[in-house]
């Protein structure tokens, strides 16, 4: 722990670094809307403090890296053995001094996200680290946060419905209410800057990565949402990043793993594509991050837009105006690392528009890479300049210049308070969509149906805590008066499987379903169709997409919840209780499976109790 002396002293040093005279507190870090002598006052103390850094202390702080372990100093054996590993040192704490970088992400699989209070340590830690450099400026700490099916903190924490969730509502106050208590808690645990909102438009239902991340197809509506989230988390002091550039919407492939096209000539992505980055810019968006994806439309090169100097700096800068900071997706993703070496990719980002790398996989040839660059000319100091510009002139509105710290207490009064979780099942009772009711099946009576059967997928949690599916439905209704067992039968349930659920519902009134991405050839058909033989009620739940039930015609009761995360389940629940009324509205439009140029449910199909 540090005290509050501490505190005061190191963020003074780091004031005193931007040439401020003391940890005065100067108009630029309150916002966005501040006077233009203020934000001349700004450039200047930026400028001089890169006047006063080496090449190799600039260059580094252009990289956001990962880094294993829960703590900045100590972490556990196992995770100073995988810095070690990967990037030659042993903690956080040494890979700053090392490489002199400019931003931490945090990730589950890193074992960063504990729980809330080691968060807040850590995140302490890392600033103290970078208090102590020859030149100290503070880290901006960022994080996956976006809720639904991307989340790296979870419980206690607060979890909101995801954005297709959010979509489904349509309401912009939700969005906003959303994103600034996402953003609160962020920052009571040392992080400001998220990784969200998601600005991509997704009109092809196909598509593997981006689906119920994005608000859905209408490009209007996502970025009216897009514009609410990114006032929600900048009202919190958090920097929202737009993502992906140019849009990631159309595509069906996933650029971790591939290199993904996008088709749309440059009429359509102005139509489809632009709104929700458009209106990103329009609200102040602090930083937006690329998309490793090929747009032919606009760089017959074929290079990824993370690499497209006509993309990042003749679109994005030039012709929607956009002077913040730009940020790589993760350059470990195979979309961008398909045609050039790990050293190689970072150089061409930055010559295409970048400002910061994220997550290299192999930091000393990405860092030896711009170093090399740079000296050889490749590279001028001057854009490297004016690139570290654009990030300290970030983490000065952020507040980090004044106090990069947080507080064990800031954490206890903000983080999963019980107004705030009370909030998010609010705003998720306004998300649940029903699809389907024949014949009035649902909502489910207490004394017709009170002894239910839950089946179905258990996929795991996103943040690692909650779930699985099953039993949060069912307690869920146990709560609600019902009788309730789970029974996860998985997402390629076999035909001991289905027959053990057959058999289950025949001591049942009547049976809910949850389904995952549900295909043509998929075994989950199968159990749906032999519950429903039975003659029992079956409600069907899609705990991911929502066009499920193209592929369930027989399904009389059909809803979607759009993520299988806790807050959505239990919305879902009470909306299959007849506790709430069902408020959701298809965010996208649902094609017939067997006609896929016919719509089955149309955008802003949802129908009520």
């Amino acid at each position: 722990m540090h005290s509050r002396r501490t505190v005061l002293t190191t963020a003074a040093a780091a004031a005193c670094a931007m040439g401020t005279g003391g940890g005065v507190v100067h108009a630029v870090a309150s916002g966005p809307r501040a006077t233009g002598v203020a934000d001349a006052d700004a450039h200047n103390r930026a400028a001089r403090l890169i006047s006063r850094m080496n090449l190799e202390e600039k260059v580094g702080q252009l990289f956001v890296m990962r880094v294993y372990g829960h703590s900045a100093t100590a972490p556990d054996p196992a995770d100073a053995e995988a810095n070690r590993k990967e990037m030659g040192v042993s903690n956080a704490a040494e890979l700053i001094a090392k490489y002199h970088l400019g931003g931490i992400i945090y990730f589950g699989w890193a074992h960063n996200t504990r729980e809330p209070h080691q968060i807040a340590d850590l995140s302490n830690g890392i600033q103290r680290a970078a208090a102590a450099q020859r030149i100290p400026v503070p880290l901006l700490i960022s994080v996956d946060q976006e809720h639904g099916i991307v989340a790296r903190i979870g419980a206690p924490a607060t979890l909101f419905p995801g954005a297709m969730a959010l979509g489904a509502g349509g309401s912009r106050e939700d969005a906003r209410t959303a994103g600034r208590i996402a953003g609160e808690e962020l920052y009571a645990m040392g992080i400001r800057q998220n990784y969200a909102p998601v600005a991509d438009v997704n009109v092809n239902a196909a598509n593997p990565v981006i689906g119920v991340r994005s608000f859905g197809s209408d490009p209007h509506a996502v970025a009216r949402l897009v514009t609410a989230q990114v006032r929600g988390y900048r009202s919190a002091g958090v920097a929202a990043t737009a993502k992906h550039f140019p849009g990631h919407g159309d595509t069906d492939t996933d650029s971790h793993v591939g290199l993904p096209y996008i088709r749309h000539t440059a009429e359509e992505w102005e139509r489809l594509d632009a709104p929700p980055f458009r209106a990103a810019i329009e609200a102040g968006i602090d930083s937006i991050m690329t998309a490793h994806i090929v747009v032919p439309a606009f760089d017959a090169s074929e290079d990824p837009a993370t690499l497209s100097r006509p993309i990042l700096t003749g679109i994005l800068r030039e012709r929607l105006g956009y002077d913040g900071v730009v940020v790589t997706d993760s350059l470990g993703m195979q979309g961008v690392r398909t045609k050039y070496g790990d050293g190689r990719v970072a150089v061409l980002a930055l010559k295409a528009g970048v400002d910061q790398l994220l997550n290299p996989p192999d930091i000393a040839a990405a860092y030896a890479g711009v170093l090399k660059a740079v000296r050889t000319g490749e590279l001028t100091e001057r854009a490297i300049d004016e690139k570290l510009l654009r990030i300290l002139r970030l983490k000065e509105r952020r507040g980090l210049f004044v106090d990069p710290y947080t507080t064990q207490r800031a954490v206890d009064r903000t983080v999963g308070t019980r107004r705030h979780l009370a909030t998010a099942d609010r705003v998720a009772d306004r998300t649940t969509t029903l699809l389907v009711n024949d014949g009035g099946l649902l909502p489910l009576s207490r004394r017709a149906q009170r002894r239910l059967l839950v089946a179905g997928v258990d996929p795991a949690s996103p943040s690692g805590t909650g779930g699985p599916p099953t039993k949060v439905l069912a307690e869920t209704f146990r709560q609600l008066g019902f009788t309730a067992t789970a029974l996860p039968t998985g997402a390629s349930p076999t035909r001991e499987q289905i027959d053990q659920a057959v058999t289950a519902l025949g001591q049942r009134d009547a049976v809910v379903v949850a389904t995952y991405n549900v295909t043509a050839s998929s075994s989950q058909r199968t159990l749906v169709d032999a519950l429903l033989a039975t003659g029992k009620p079956v409600v069907q739940l899609a705990v991911r997409n929502p066009y499920d039930i193209a592929h369930l015609p027989r399904v009389r009761a059909g809803l979607a919840a759009y993520s299988w995360t806790d807050v959505e389940l239990r919305a879902a629940a009470r909306v299959i209780a007849g506790r709430r009324d069902p408020e959701g509205r298809l965010p996208v439009p649902v094609m017939h499976a067997d006609t896929p140029g016919k719509v089955l449910y149309p955008v802003g199909h949802g129908l009520s109790y």
